[in-house]
């Protein structure tokens, strides 16, 4: 996907240093913190009626990036993890398919050759993940090694301590660079995910601060979280993050998806994050090319469920992979 452009200039209301780009995003409303939880509390509570939960299941399925990111990954496990992919339920094949497989880049040629043809995506986390405390040589070759090994989509992390210190314009001239290296040699471009790591922001306004000046650099997504500090994804954070693309879009017309990822392990939390997504984005945004989950448990959950409607009973836990 090649997003359209736009002028960064005209946006920032004039050249970008970082002087102008922090009176811009200085200039953003306040967020409303009571009003923020209060609205995520209330989206909530929404019952979801049987032929739209099994919607919903599916859709959540196909909304995941299934994910291992641990030291002890090993190629067996990556190709476990695709396998389990490829089939989620062998006993019911209208099962859905996951949109992609997440890992570390090293592990990113293990995926694709597992996957094979399958049109399931393989994304590598790169820029130093988790902490993304490494100089931007460093960065971008560990972005153009992900890609040069098949990676379809890059999860970068921001420097959060530049961010925190009000050095804007490092940040931005950074994610222009991981752009950059997502560039393929035949002329298309690895999707990137811009990881805010919203945790360590401290508050709603840094984390609609640093969407804005992530989407301003042009990414095909913001995600919440790298899955590996305390405080991850919650509903308020993923609802601030689709109301900053919501109005993006309606300021520049170029429509950039949101990753919730990190603590979301049922379905009935799934079901909450794709209430949130409808009632606060839209219905464009009700997709896997807009919206994804960064999930390593949550499948089992969901599988349990979907096959409670289908049989109305549950198996035991036993009745899906461990992950």
């Amino acid at each position: 996907m090649i997003l359209p452009t736009i002028d960064p200039e005209a946006v920032v209301g004039s050249r970008i240093t970082n002087q102008s780009l922090s009176r811009w995003l200085h200039s953003l409303p306040g967020v409303d913190k009571v009003g923020l939880e209060a609205r995520t509390a209330s989206l909530g509570t929404r019952s979801i009626k049987t032929a739209s939960k099994a919607w919903a299941l599916d859709m959540a399925i196909q909304m995941m990036d299934l994910t291992t990111l641990e030291g002890a990954d090993t190629k067996e496990r990556v190709r476990s993890l695709c396998l389990k992919a490829i089939t989620p339920d062998p006993t019911d094949l209208t099962t859905p398919q996951p949109a992609a497989i997440c890992v570390y880049g090293d592990m990113v040629k293990h995926a694709k050759e597992a996957l094979g043809k399958n049109k399931i995506h393989v994304a590598a986390v790169a820029t130093a993940f988790p902490s993304g405390r490494a100089s931007l040589p460093v960065k971008i070759a560990d972005t153009k090694d992900a890609v040069n090994a098949g990676a379809d989509e890059i999860d970068m992390v921001i420097d959060r301590g530049a961010f925190l210190s009000g050095n804007y314009l490092e940040v931005y001239k950074q994610i222009l660079a991981v752009k950059a290296a997502c560039l393929r040699k035949d002329g298309t471009r690895a999707h990137l995910k811009v990881i805010l790591e919203t945790g360590e922001l401290e508050t709603y306004d840094n984390i609609r601060r640093a969407s804005y000046l992530a989407m301003l650099a042009g990414p095909d997504f913001i995600k919440t979280s790298t899955g590996k500090v305390s405080v991850n994804a919650t509903l308020p954070i993923t609802l601030l993050m689709l109301q900053a693309v919501k109005d993006w879009f309606d300021q520049t017309k170029i429509q950039i998806g949101v990753k919730p990822a990190g603590g979301i392990r049922t379905a009935k939390d799934a079901i909450k994050y794709l209430v949130v997504v409808k009632e606060t984005a839209g219905e464009e945004w009700l997709t896997p090319k807009y919206f994804r989950f960064g999930a390593s448990s949550l499948l089992n959950d969901v599988l349990m469920q979907r096959q409670k409607l289908t049989t109305g009973h549950y198996s035991g836990r036993d009745y899906v992979s461990v992950d």
